[in-house]
C-alpha cells in the first residue's frame, strides 16, 4: 500500500513539473512565437485530418484534390518550421 502512495506522489511530482514548464514557456514566449506555434497546432491538424481523408477516398479526382491539399499543408508546415527555427 505504501508503494501505491509514493508512485501517486512521484506521479503528481511530475505532472507539477511539467504544468510548472508550460507556464514557464506561455510567460517566456512572444506574441509573434504564440501565434506561430497556434498556427503550425493547426497545419498540424489539417494534415492529419487530409490524411484520413485520404486514406477513405476511392474516386482518383478526390484523392488527386486531397493530395494536392496535402502537398500544401506540408509546405506551409515546413515554411513555417524555417521561419521559426
Amino acid at each position: 500500500m505504501a508503494r501505491g502512495w509514493e508512485s501517486k506522489a512521484i506521479a503528481d511530482q511530475i505532472e507539477e513539473e511539467e504544468s510548472r514548464q508550460q507556464q514557464a514557456s506561455k510567460v517566456e514566449a512572444t506574441p509573434e512565437q504564440r501565434v506561430l506555434k497556434e498556427r503550425l497546432e493547426s497545419l498540424k491538424l489539417s494534415r492529419s485530418r487530409l490524411l484520413q481523408q485520404l486514406e477513405r477516398a476511392t474516386h482518383p479526382a478526390h484523392r488527386n484534390v486531397l493530395l494536392n491539399g496535402l502537398k500544401a499543408v506540408e509546405k506551409e508546415i515546413e515554411e513555417v518550421l524555417l521561419n521559426n527555427g
